[in-house]
């Protein structure tokens, strides 16, 4: 059991979903994006996702596109993410790194690993690696008790449910629509009907993400998801924020609406 299977699990426990946050380090620069994490986490964020800024992302919308081209500019390194992971984790919640396999392939599958876990990290997703090529990270994330979270989408057929979401653990991240992430004015239609048939072939928790980016949007997704990931809203509202002077408002703000959403405390 990894830190974000425990937290999964006392979500469950209280009958509600979890909020997952995404959040790149390096935004707007090293420091701050720590403590937008730590600001996340304090104001209701049960995982955060750190993101690893990368040149050629395959599933990041424009909002985090452009976060991470900031980021990159500035020089932020993939060892800052692991120091993100022990901000995030000393904060109290679990961490789990998304990236894509260029920036793990290039550290190595085992060191990269060693790296994650040292820092109390939990897992990683990988949106660009498929299960039929993943035996490398899956044998060095197994050997330091890590989670290998795989995607699934509208378009997956139950037989490749069965295939993703069996090479997986920690919980199944479910695409509400066929694209990259952003916020939209609703979530994807699909997204109710995927979480019932990957539930038909595995016990893992089901976190839904893609468009969510308001606490009505959250609520919706929690009645039916284990979890509930939100980016590029809360990437905006950093983006938003006078994070120079400390002053983290907009992003206060909308996790609370977003914890509020996953809790069922948004008002009627």
């Amino acid at each position: 059991m990894t830190h974000l299977s425990d937290v999964l699990a006392v979500c469950r426990a209280e009958g509600r979903a979890a909020f997952i946050a995404y959040l790149p380090v390096g935004f707007p620069d090293v420091a701050r994006s720590l403590e937008a994490m730590r600001t996340v986490v304090a104001h209701g964020a049960d995982v955060i996702e750190v993101g690893i800024p990368y040149t050629d992302p395959m599933l990041d919308g424009p909002v985090i596109q452009d976060a991470a081209n900031t980021a990159l500019h500035a020089g932020t390194k993939v060892n800052d993410a692991f120091t993100a992971v022990r901000a995030v984790v000393d904060a109290g919640a679990a961490a789990v790194v998304m990236t894509y396999w260029n920036i793990v392939l290039r550290r190595g599958p085992s060191r990269f690993a060693r790296d994650l876990a040292a820092a109390g990290g939990s897992g990683v997703i990988l949106p660009d690696l498929t299960p039929e090529e993943a035996g490398d990270w899956l044998a060095a994330a197994r050997d330091e008790g890590l989670d290998t979270i795989f995607l699934v989408a509208p378009s997956s057929t139950p037989e490749r449910l069965a295939t993703v979401t069996a090479a997986g653990s920690g919980f199944v991240y479910a695409a509400s629509v066929m694209g990259v992430t952003g916020t939209r004015t609703t979530v994807g239609t699909a997204a109710h009907g995927l979480v019932e048939r990957t539930r038909e072939v595995t016990d893992l928790p089901i976190c839904v993400g893609l468009g969510v980016s308001t606490g009505a949007q959250a609520a919706e997704v929690a009645g039916y998801a284990d979890g509930v990931i939100v980016g590029s809203a809360l990437v905006r509202a950093l983006a938003e924020s006078r994070s120079a002077e400390g002053d983290y408002t907009p992003l206060v703000a909308l996790a609370e609406e977003l914890a509020a959403g996953v809790r069922g405390m948004m008002p009627r």
